[in-house]
């Protein structure tokens, strides 16, 4: 059993002070130091899915629901359909 208090910090993990932040380095700078430059690039890459460069506007829109299922009975794509559907319209009347 460990001899530290309860409320005694850990001595791996030790509180920063001012100097340490002052001579702390992003990441970008340190990990190709420590890991090399292939290994570094790995570990930055960012996640997630690329941003586009068209992104699509969240909507709530209120369909009647035969509409629905009728595009949905088509299977998967359904809502790229509908999208289609809606800049032809938009095309043909002169809205685009």
């Amino acid at each position: 059993m460990s001899k530290r208090k309860v409320n005694e910090p850990a001595d791996d993990n030790p509180v920063w002070t001012g100097t340490d932040f002052a001579r702390a380095r992003p990441a970008k700078d340190v990990l190709p130091e420590l890991f090399g430059k292939e290994t570094a690039e790995k570990l930055l890459k960012p996640r997630g899915r690329p941003k586009s460069a068209n992104p699509k506007v969240p909507l709530k829109l209120r369909i009647d629901p035969d509409i629905v299922t009728a595009y949905k009975s088509q299977g998967d794509g359904w809502q790229t359909r509908m999208n289609e559907a809606l800049r032809d319209y938009a095309k043909s009347h002169g809205m685009m």
